[in-house]
Formats: C-alpha cells, structure tokens, sequence
C-alpha cells in the first residue's frame, strides 16, 4: 500500500524507459515457480503464448530474446528470499547488453537483498501533512478549505484511518 508497484509502473510507462527492448511486466506473487515466471516473461517480449513445458528449452528462448539487448524487467510482487531460485531465474537475462535493469517490487526488505545488494530502495509511508495534502487536492478539487475550519475533525478521522498509505487514501 506505499506504491510499490505504482512507483515501478510510472518507471516503466516513462519516455525514458522506451530506450529499453525488449520489456517486460511480470507479476510473480508468493509462489516463485522459475518455470511459470520465465514463461510469463518470454510471453511478455514475444506476445506469443509459450506451450513449452520444461524450464531450460524456455530459459533458452528468453536467453536468446535479450542477447546483446539492452532490456528492462519488472517483478512484481515477489515474496521468495531464496537466493538458488533467483539465480536460475535470472541466469539468461546476462546474456543483455551492458545498462539493462532488473525491478522487483517486494513488501520485504529480505527479498530485495537477495535480490539486489547494492540497489534497495525503501518507500516510507507518508506523513500526516502529505495525506492531507493528497485528500483535498483528490476530494474538494477548488474548494477553498481554509474557509472552512469545522474540516479539523475529517482531517484528524482521515489521517488517523490512512496510517501513512497512499493506497489506502
């Protein structure tokens, strides 16, 4: 709820991102199934369904789909920790060019490690003053709010009920 995976999106719809090709979105979840995942990838850079059935005739295909390609993928959502299955997973995306990214969105700091020593990222939540801030721009638009000051009590109820997420404003 603190835009994990807003943040990425905006990343990845930029004009900046366009200098990546190929693309890719997957959402992984808590299960971190190679075969699945690998599969929903090459289906993403291809848009072609993929019948295949075993992991490494699929870690082919995407090997050679971003050979010498300067690619940007997304995972989102992961929850899996385990360091074997993250190496497998992305053992045919070295074959991409030099300057191509790699984003997983995670709600824990754990997996980001494994994943990525050198690149977490932490989102905080936001503060009362932001939430507030947000809530009128979205809920009275051109309202001028300082007019009405009996708005203290809906602010204290919103700010209180949010705790901070942008998800849950």
């Amino acid at each position: 709820g603190v835009g994990k995976t807003t943040l990425a999106r905006e990343v990845y719809n930029d004009k900046a991102a366009e200098g990546f090709e190929p693309r890719a979105w997957v959402c992984v979840y808590e299960d971190f199934d190679i075969l699945r995942i690998s599969k929903s990838i090459l289906e993403s850079i291809t848009c072609s369904p993929c019948d295949l059935k075993d992991l490494n005739p699929v870690q082919i295909l995407l090997k050679q789909a971003v050979a010498g390609k300067r690619f940007l993928l997304v995972l989102d959502d992961v929850w899996s920790k385990n360091y074997s299955l993250w190496e497998t997973l992305k053992a045919p995306f070295m074959a991409g060019a030099f300057g191509s990214k790699i984003i997983v969105t995670t709600r824990l700091q754990e997996v980001a490690l494994t994943m990525s020593p050198q690149g977490c990222h932490k989102l905080n939540l936001l503060s009362d003053h932001d939430i507030w801030l947000v809530f009128v721009k979205h809920a009275f638009e051109s309202v001028d709010i300082d007019s009405h000051p009996n708005l203290e009590s809906i602010r204290q109820n919103v700010v209180k009920k949010c705790g901070g997420l942008p998800l849950a404003l």
